[in-house]
């Protein structure tokens, strides 16, 4: 392993790095600050040109409906005083009074700030104030709710297309334990894809013709690299272990299926729910409710899109951004910063709850992900005692990576203080 990606605590390395966060470690030369605290359940965020962080926060029977914070789901967060810390926070957008539980999804385009909020995408003017006055305007609405995924994380590129992730309701379209996969599956009609809108354009309807892309179990992570390729995470599917025993041994259950990131392209289907990516194998794999047998028979998944990359299973990636920016050492410039969420499995390793960081070369992986930031959980990896849940990424004007965490309410803020001629290539972790 390469000196450069040994954890370190997070610490500067040569300019002063005031109330370094000891708990989360970095690569050395790179620094982590609390940029905010206790915001309730912070999903997504962006960072506008002038500072001025936006954050989506989410509610409801996800965290027991715990009561959340007073004022609107959305926050702006401004650091005035220039030390990496939010010294304004306010509140805009519906509350629980409206009947709302907030979002995930959160963009810029133009002076539009877009938010997702149920069923619908709204969008804000900017007109100089750090938090919109003005009501907001449906751009779409209709997008489907309810099951496993109801989030709906979107991304907007430069023309103005508008990009909706949708996940799937179920975890493989199928119905008892043990039984068949539904064919077709109807989800596909609705769910478990990307959808393409226009951002110019208000009071949209969601429907079926929108699909652009199918078969993506859960993307929740999406961005553009700088040719303007549009990447997205998935969740990878769980229970191959728990609903077929006769073909996966409980450590396969743990090891199986990867994670994924793709490139998102029009009219493609990338595997759900009829196949899976076995990373042993390196390839995608017919699903046991689809005729598999445990990863020897591929059928029709050797004609679908393959990952880019791939990560271990049930790690959850909640968030992807590719780093565009110059600040950070040029080895990072175009590869990709994915938050993972953690596992959710009660059982065996446990393994997530950290960003990490793969490379990208046009279009393609060029070197193995390697853990980036890590300590977020504390002592305990588990859904239910972890500290903190690594949840959304962005990035600053001036370079520096946000993080959010929706389990206590933390954003940090990632600079660069080391030389800039710092070596940062090392092994995967």
């Amino acid at each position: 392993m390469g000196s450069a990606f040994v954890a370190h605590p997070a610490t500067a390395q040569g300019e002063t790095c005031a109330d370094v966060d000891r708990q989360i470690t970095l690569p050395q030369g790179f620094c982590a600050t609390i940029f905010a605290d206790h915001l309730g359940h912070p999903r997504q965020l962006v960072v506008a040109p002038d500072g001025t962080v936006y954050v989506n926060t989410w509610s409801g029977s996800y965290y027991k409906n715990d009561p959340p914070p007073a004022g609107g789901f959305l926050v702006a967060l401004r650091d005035t005083k220039g030390n990496g810390h939010a010294d304004v926070v306010k509140r805009f957008g519906p509350t629980s009074a409206d009947g709302v539980r907030g979002g995930t999804g959160i963009a810029l385009y133009k002076n539009w700030l877009f938010a997702e909020v149920n069923d619908r995408i709204d969008c804000y003017k900017l007109n100089g104030e750090i938090a919109p006055r003005e009501k907001a305007e449906v751009v779409l609405k209709g997008v489907p709710l309810g099951g496993a995924h109801p989030m709906h994380p979107f991304a907007i590129d430069a023309n103005g297309s508008l990009f909706v992730a949708v996940g799937s309701s179920s975890d493989a379209c199928s119905g008892a334990p043990g039984s068949a996969g539904k064919d077709p599956c109807a989800e596909l009609e609705t769910r478990a894809g990307i959808w393409r809108y226009d951002a110019d354009k208000t009071e949209q309807v969601f429907s079926p013709e929108g699909r652009y892309a199918a078969g993506m179990r859960n993307a929740e992570g999406l961005d553009f690299d700088e040719a303007g390729r549009l990447y997205a995470t998935q969740h990878g599917r769980g229970h191959l272990h728990e609903n077929w025993p006769q073909f996966y041994t409980q450590q396969q259950g743990f090891n199986l299926p990867a994670e994924e990131l793709s490139i998102v392209k029009a009219g493609a289907t990338y595997g759900w729910p009829k196949c899976y990516f076995d990373p042993i194998q390196n390839k995608l794999v017919l699903s046991p409710e689809y005729g598999g047998d445990g990863g020897k028979k591929v059928g029709v998944c050797a004609t679908l899109e393959p990952p880019v990359a791939t990560f271990p299973a049930h790690w959850a990636p909640n968030d992807m951004k590719i780093y565009k920016a110059p600040a950070f050492p040029k080895e990072y410039r175009g590869g990709a910063f994915i938050a993972f969420h953690g596992s959710w499995n009660p059982a065996g390793p446990r393994g997530g709850y950290n960003v990490v960081f793969q490379p990208l070369a046009d279009g393609s992986a060029s070197g193995k992900f390697r853990v980036f930031a890590d300590g977020f959980a504390g002592k305990y990896k588990e859904r239910t005692r972890a500290e903190h849940r690594p949840s959304g990424l962005a990035v600053g004007p001036d370079g520096a990576l946000y993080i959010s965490d929706d389990k206590a309410g933390r954003i940090w803020r990632i600079t660069y203080n080391g030389s800039s001629g710092n070596n940062v290539k090392g092994a995967s972790r």
